[in-house]
């Protein structure tokens, strides 16, 4: 009987040694916490990408009776003077701005000054209502090398690491424009604007954090820089001037952008993310 307890006692010792060596063997550790990218900080940053522009140059004067121009050429030369100038070009520069991040938003401000590279002209003619065949030629150049936004960014996170943005602000370039009338009786006449325009910008934009501070963004911004207009009283024929004839010259430039850029931000806090 002895021999049969003691037996049994030992299978009992066994299957509880069992049963302890494999709820050990289930034994797993907590999760370790990983850092997050948090968005707050400092960032510089370089970008490149296209414009596409117009810009309307117009040309335009006023009778006078002591003038030039006879009463029904005063608007044909405005006819001919409504012109279109196209561009687009290579763009690039640099970025600057701060980021705070609150929860999933990111709030931004961001500076940027990138060569802009707006070039077009235009030329158009048309024969003098009350002198056919006797014409004249309407000339217009317009450029903006520079442009520079100082904008706002409002975005939230679609993941962590994925920022989703609008952006609108204050656009400044350097806007140049050259204007001339010629005509069959050697008649000409010119005018210049340049001017620094402060225009508004605004878009649309997405920026991917890689990490280590590094960010990888696209973005498209529409730019109007509205009218700037100038006047003259040139125009002469031989030694003679018609300053009665007081010429408008004016231009209104206008332009899409789309570039991607990268970014590094300096320091800021890091997140505990499990």
């Amino acid at each position: 009987m002895k021999k049969c307890l003691l037996a049994a006692a030992m299978v009992v010792l066994g299957t509880a040694s069992v049963q302890a060596a494999d709820l050990a063997a289930q034994y797993t550790k907590a999760p370790v916490m990983a850092p997050g990218y948090n968005w707050t900080g400092f960032y510089v940053g370089a970008n490149i990408g296209g414009q596409w522009g117009s810009a309307d140059p117009t040309t335009s004067t006023v009778f006078a009776p002591t003038g030039y121009f006879a009463a029904s050429s005063v608007p044909a030369i405005a006819a001919v003077g409504a012109q279109n100038v196209n561009s687009s070009s290579v763009t690039g520069g640099f970025t600057a701005g701060y980021n705070w991040q609150v929860n999933q938003a990111v709030f931004g401000l961001e500076g940027d000054i990138n060569y802009f590279g707006f070039k077009g002209s235009a030329t158009g003619s048309a024969l003098y209502p009350c002198c056919a065949p006797f014409a004249f030629t309407v000339s217009s150049q317009v450029s903006a090398d520079w442009l520079a936004t100082i904008r706002g960014r409002i975005g939230f996170l679609a993941t962590p690491h994925w920022l989703l943005y609008a952006t609108g602000g204050v656009a400044i370039a350097d806007v140049k424009g050259n204007f001339n009338l010629t005509d069959t009786f050697s008649a000409t006449e010119s005018g210049a604007i340049h001017d620094t325009r402060v225009g508004w910008t605004a878009g649309v934009g997405g920026e991917y954090a890689v990490g280590n501070g590094w960010s990888l963004k696209a973005e498209y911004l529409y730019v109007d820089l509205g009218r700037s207009t100038a006047t003259s009283t040139n125009l002469v024929l031989g030694a003679t001037s018609y300053p009665s004839n007081v010429y408008t010259h004016s231009v209104d430039l206008k332009s899409n952008i789309v570039r991607v850029g990268v970014n590094y931000k300096f320091g800021g806090p890091v997140v505990a993310r499990y």
